[in-house]
């Protein structure tokens, strides 16, 4: 074989030996691997909220009946503060006004039963006459007026009593429906093998404050999903807006199709512990991330309508703080390890 061919060969060969070395070090090099991307929550088939519909309908029922009962108590007892200033306001005036009814009184009493009609008999003309008429007409309508003022005043005293008498049957009410669906979130999550007491994030981060959602705020989905092509409630993309706007900029996503939970009615969102994607459990720089924003809507709970948080196989609820949490997939979305769950009523 000739020399030229025969280096031809070996040339060859070499390459090869070197593009099959580069290969490998390309496939197993740590560096320049390809990172693992885990399934994002609801990918794997389930709704991705870690529990069953059953369990995620109770939850939010009671959830829900919970803040409005918390709300109506907070108004009942805004009224009952109005009410009672503006009883104080009555009780001042009634003194004064019994005390000029008294005074009348009192000149009536020394004038005598005919002082009236022996101040115009002997009136000396009947321009001093008609004076002193007018001046009795006067009187008595000061008496009158007087005597209305008073009754009045008592009238709308008694009608302040009676509504402050409501409004503490309502206050009432409302922490008795409070304690109700506090105890239906408890039994549900104990019936699903769930629910122990948890420690709260031991980071206390997060405490930046969320303006409340507009009054008047809806819960239909009709605003457009930033982070999907679904839809969102009015509230939840305001609540979406404030936790970014506070620094809470990763990787989200909240509308999505599923069975069950909050995602396909636009009020839930799913918010990563990691910048770029839905990893592994969270660790490091990435929990202190998921602690910091579970903190932030638990802290600002009123103001966003939170109906609960899920994050790392734990569950805050507005009615019993946090309870343990663990999704029947054990892997880091339905445990969420890897993400923050926010669900806004």
């Amino acid at each position: 074989m000739p020399v030229q061919d025969q280096t031809a060969r070996r040339l060859a060969a070499v390459m090869a030996l070197l593009v099959a070395v580069c290969g490998l070090a390309v496939t197993t090099s740590p560096a320049t691997a390809a990172p693992r991307l885990l399934a994002a929550p609801g990918d794997s088939g389930d709704d991705g909220e870690g529990g069953s519909k059953s369990l995620i309908e109770q939850l939010e029922d009671a959830s829900s009946g919970f803040i409005k009962a918390k709300a109506a108590l907070k108004k009942s007892k805004e009224q009952q503060a109005a009410l009672t200033a503006e009883l104080k306001r009555l009780d001042s005036q009634i003194g004064p006004q019994q005390d000029v009814l008294d005074e009348i009184a009192q000149q009536a009493y020394t004038s005598g039963r005919l002082g009236a009609m022996s101040a115009l008999v002997t009136a000396s003309s009947a321009d001093s006459f008609m004076d002193r008429a007018e001046t009795l007409a006067t009187v008595a309508a000061q008496q009158n007026a007087a005597i209305a003022d008073l009754k009045t005043t008592r009238e709308k005293q008694q009608r302040a009593k009676l509504a402050i008498e409501a409004t503490i049957r309502d206050q009432q009410k409302q922490v008795n429906v409070m304690a109700k669906r506090k105890a239906q979130a408890e039994t549900a999550l104990k019936k699903a093998n769930q629910g122990q007491d948890a420690s709260s994030s031991s980071d206390g981060g997060g405490s930046a404050s969320a303006d409340p959602a507009p009054s008047g705020s809806g819960n239909g989905c009709t605003e457009s999903d930033p982070t999907t092509s679904g839809c969102l409630t009015p509230r939840t993309l305001h609540a979406l807006k404030q936790a970014q706007s506070d620094g809470f900029t990763r990787f989200t996503r909240c509308f999505r199709e599923q069975n069950s939970g909050e995602h396909p009615k636009g009020r839930a969102c799913d918010f990563s512990a990691e910048k770029g994607t839905f990893g592994g459990d969270a660790t490091g720089a990435d929990k202190t991330y998921g602690n910091n924003l579970a903190n932030y809507f638990i802290n600002n709970a009123d103001e966003l309508s939170v109906l609960y948080v899920i994050w790392y196989r734990r569950i805050w609820l507005p009615s019993s703080g946090w309870k343990s949490y663990s999704g029947a997939g054990g892997d880091p979305s339905s445990d969420h390890t890897n993400h923050v769950h926010l669900s806004v009523d």
